[in-house]
Parts: C-alpha cells; structure tokens; sequence
C-alpha cells in the first residue's frame, strides 16, 4: 500500500449579509464568509489537502473563482469532484484531521452535523474525519472576528 499526505490552509473574509457556510452545514451567525463559492473555508482544507496528497495541484486550479460557473456554488459539490478525481487516480481517503480557527461563533456544537455531512459527501465513515476548532485569543484577523481560517491534513492510501 502506497500513502501520500496532503496540507490545506485557506482564509476567508467574515460580513454581514452573507451565510456562513462551514463544513457543509448552515451555521447561524451574523456574519457570514465572503468568497466566490458559497466560501466554506472548512470544505476548501480539505480539497486543497486531498489535491496536494494526490500531487493535483490546488481547488483554485480545478474551480477557478474566474468561472462564473461556479460563482455561488455549493462547496459540497466541489469535494465530491475532487474525490472523484483523486479516485479516478486509484486514491482513497485514509483519514483527515482538520481545524477550524474562529473566535465566533462556537463551533463545538457543531462538529458532529459537520462530520456526518462531510462523511455522507466523501462516501467514507464518520470516524475517518476529525474537525476541531479553536479561537485565536481575541489575536489576528481571526480574534478580531474579521475572517475564519482553517486547516486540513489528509491521509491517501493507494492499494
């Protein structure tokens, strides 16, 4: 058996007027992210982890926010096309470990929707993604409640 590892970081924009899209789920605040897409910086990690383990570059290169097609597209849609691209490869998830940095709202209470969600999409167990959060102490863009960042890393294995 092959692995590969991949790593994901992205950043988006936090502001009123907008949903705030995060692991595939809806989550109520008063800010949402800003970004071409529906801007779930949770999903975005993960594709741009599970690209990179796969050597396929980045979700950027694949969905280009130049595509007015996919201006407000569901993110969820984005993944399973990365999934089916890195399958197509012979690659199967092993597992993903991410964090989501956010001062607020909490996400905690949110995890486990987000982890049945982004499973259901990816055709893989629950127990095969991990999402945790953290706040940055009031610090940064992020404690500042200006943006949300995550991170993802991404275990492939190729029989």
């Amino acid at each position: 058996m092959k692995i590969r590892i991949g790593y994901g970081y992205d950043v988006h924009q936090l502001k009123e007027g907008y949903d705030f899209w995060l692991g595939g789920i809806k989550v109520p605040h008063t800010k949402g992210a800003v970004g071409h897409s529906d801007a779930d910086v949770l999903i975005h990690v993960i594709c741009d982890a599970i690209l990179g383990a796969a050597n396929m570059r980045d979700i950027g290169f694949h969905f280009s926010d130049q595509d007015p097609q996919y201006k407000g597209i569901d993110s969820k849609i984005l993944l399973a096309e990365v999934l089916k691209l890195v399958r197509e490869k012979g690659y199967e998830i092993g597992n993903i470990d991410s964090t989501i940095c956010l001062q607020k709202p909490k996400v905690n209470p949110h995890i486990p929707e987000m982890k049945k969600v982004l499973a259901e999409v990816m055709n893989i167990e629950e127990e095969d993604v991990s999402i945790k959060a953290t706040t940055t102490e009031k610090l940064s863009f992020v404690g500042r409640e200006e943006g949300v960042s995550a991170h993802a890393v991404v275990l492939l294995e190729k029989q």
